[in-house]
């Protein structure tokens, strides 16, 4: 029987640097929670620094001695983005995994402090925009890993509104959401090719955590909210679980670049991580080098492989 990867796994981090977006709660927090409990020093990039502070408390009193800081971080703000960069920068000489893992769902159309569509732009623009950003830290550092997480969402109606990105015309917030998670993948496949083509022992990965019961839910519409607990427990597992896709990704020594982490559960809905496909969509070549131009056009970041 195949072995069930579990957090245990997890190998020693000690001496490793692990930057976490949206680390405050949820997937995040696990994360950060159990990367620490292997040793490594983490990073908990929040929008919200008083939460970030209270997930560092939470932290310390179950992983005594974790070695925490938190990055003031906005994905909805370039300029945030580029502060958080040039602080990270300053504080530390090496990033040996920066987790793409905050992400917003089904808000109301809203725009970023740049005018973009607020999923899109926090989902993708704004880790697109990190790491490229923290890239040269990445490189030089010796088996560094990128992991962004995307979701099952990049099936639904997932498609890369070339004609209309922000979502200007007309607003579909499901729609949006399987925009924003489906460029999350091309971005992992494209900056994966670019790595392999530039000779970087840096690798991207992406991971999805099945159906999570996190705070993500809060703004779905109001017949998902109301079914949800009587479903969930059937159709979603705890952050805790949720977070071993990204943590094996993250971790594993024999992840490769441009792998696709997920529970192995039926339709990868709950259980343990294994690698997963994706849609035929994500692997458009010509649509990922696409996105990735106007990702730079957008953003103002350019990277250097």
């Amino acid at each position: 029987m195949a072995h069930k990867w579990t957090e245990n796994d997890v190998p020693e981090q000690q001496d490793r640097l692990a930057v976490v977006t949206g680390a405050n709660t949820g997937l995040g927090f696990e994360t950060a929670r159990v990367l620490a409990a292997h040793g490594a020093s983490v990073v908990l990039a929040v929008r919200d620094v008083e939460k970030g502070k209270q997930a560092v408390a939470r932290i310390a009193e179950i992983v005594p001695g974790a070695r925490l800081s938190v990055l003031a971080l906005d994905l909805a703000s370039l300029e945030s983005v580029r502060v958080a960069a040039a602080e990270l920068r300053a504080a530390h000489p090496r990033v040996d995994l920066l987790i793409n893992n905050a992400g917003l769902m089904y808000p109301p159309r809203q725009n970023t402090a740049d005018g973009f569509e607020l999923q899109f732009g926090t989902n993708h623009l704004g880790h697109f925009a990190l790491t490229g950003l923290v890239l040269d830290l990445l490189l030089k550092t010796p088996n560094s890993r990128v992991v962004t997480v995307a979701s099952l969402a990049h099936r639904f109606r997932g498609k890369i509104h070339f004609d209309d990105l922000q979502w200007e015309q007309s607003y579909d917030r499901v729609a949006a959401y399987g925009q924003s998670k489906l460029a999350n993948l091309m971005f992992t496949y494209e900056l994966q090719r670019r790595l392999t083509a530039h000779g970087a022992n840096t690798i991207a990965v992406a991971a999805h955590p099945g159906g999570s019961n996190t705070e993500l839910m809060r703004n779905s519409p109001a017949v998902i909210r109301w079914l949800a607990p009587a479903v969930a427990p059937l159709v979603t597992q705890s952050p805790a679980k949720g977070a071993l896709p990204t943590l094996r990704a993250a971790t594993d020594p024999g992840v490769l670049g441009g792998q696709y982490y997920g529970p192995d559960g039926l339709g990868e809905v709950r259980g343990h991580p294994r690698i997963v496909p994706s849609s035929n969509r994500s692997h458009d070549l010509a649509a990922q080098q696409r996105l990735w131009a106007v990702s730079e056009q957008l953003t103002g970041v350019t990277f250097e492989v």
